[in-house]
């Protein structure tokens, strides 16, 4: 398999037994058999095409900002959209973004150039494709506002383009979770405004992040989805889970909603701490808490 795979994509590019803790924000997480860092469409296809063929597992990540990986690692190939797969590129008040590239450069560049609109995005830590996969939003803002079209790869390599009304947008949700499709690019349309005033805004919402969330600990943002009629914070602190411990995780003093490797926590650790925190939450309120978090690898 490997052998065919380098005739595709240069071997430097090719890592084995790479740890997964180097590619997630939680920092935890045990090794991949393979990542393989894609630079071009052309290389994603052609991947893509044989893996299915042969039945191999693969799983796609941008900045691993919403995954968290077993300690035992992942028995497949990770592949990782890199270098020009993350180019940003503006023309008039469109934004070409690849899905490689992390929100905070597409709401940088957004603000260089006097567009509204991606301001609610410059502090999450993800990056494009995951944006748009799980419809990522904040104060306010969501990524189904600003998508004009999104271009994806089929399972047979073959590239599609979709507008946002066909991207089935909803809360934490988008056609990714229904069709196995990949994200190559999303183009993000804004409006003109005030540099000055985007920059205000920016740091409101920068100061408004450090004030609430725990910055300072790795973790993988907003850790669980909001309930209908509900929010999770509340729901966690009124279950007496605040600053709770599971080996070296813990749910944030700061933000009950967080759960965040405060001690060199294990895979083990945050999944063990996610499952009491669902369990404490149902026994005290009878609200299902479902996690935001992506889980691959074995967590047995």
């Amino acid at each position: 398999m490997y052998d065919y795979i380098k005739t595709i994509i240069p071997e430097e590019r090719i890592l084995f037994h790479e740890p997964m803790s180097k590619h997630t924000t939680f920092r935890v997480g045990g090794e991949a058999d393979c990542l393989i860092m894609i630079h071009e469409e052309q290389e994603l296809a052609k991947l893509v095409r044989y893996l299915n063929q042969i039945e191999e597992a693969y799983f796609i990540v941008g900045n691993g900002s919403n995954l968290l990986v077993g300690d035992k690692g992942y028995r497949g190939i990770v592949i990782k959209l890199d270098g020009p797969m993350g180019e940003v590129e503006t023309k008039g008040t469109v934004i070409r973004a690849g899905a490689g590239a992390l929100l905070s450069k597409v709401a940088a560049q957004a603000k260089e150039h006097g567009l509204c609109g991606m301001e609610f995005a410059a502090g999450i830590p993800g990056s494009i494709g995951g944006a748009v996969v799980m419809n990522a939003g904040a104060y306010g803002g969501e990524m189904r506002e600003v998508v004009k079209y999104v271009k994806l790869m089929t399972p047979e390599g073959k590239i599609i383009q979709k507008n946002t009304d066909e991207m089935h947008f909803g809360y934490r949700h988008s056609l990714l979770k229904e069709q196995p499709l990949i994200v190559l690019e999303a183009a993000i349309a804004l409006v003109p405004g005030e540099i000055a005033n985007i920059q205000s805004r920016m740091e409101e919402l920068a100061a408004k992040r450090r004030e609430k969330q725990p910055l300072e600990y790795p973790s993988a943002g907003s850790t669980f989805k909001r309930p209908e009629g509900y929010f999770a914070a509340k729901l966690i602190e009124d279950a007496g889970l605040r600053g709770a411990f599971v080996g070296g995780a813990q749910v944030s003093e700061k933000h009950c909603g967080f759960v965040v490797n405060k001690n060199q926590a294990s895979s083990s650790d945050v999944y063990a701490l996610i499952q009491e925190i669902q369990k404490k939450v149902r026994e005290s309120s009878g609200v299902n808490i479902e996690p935001e978090v992506i889980f691959i690898g074995s967590f047995g």
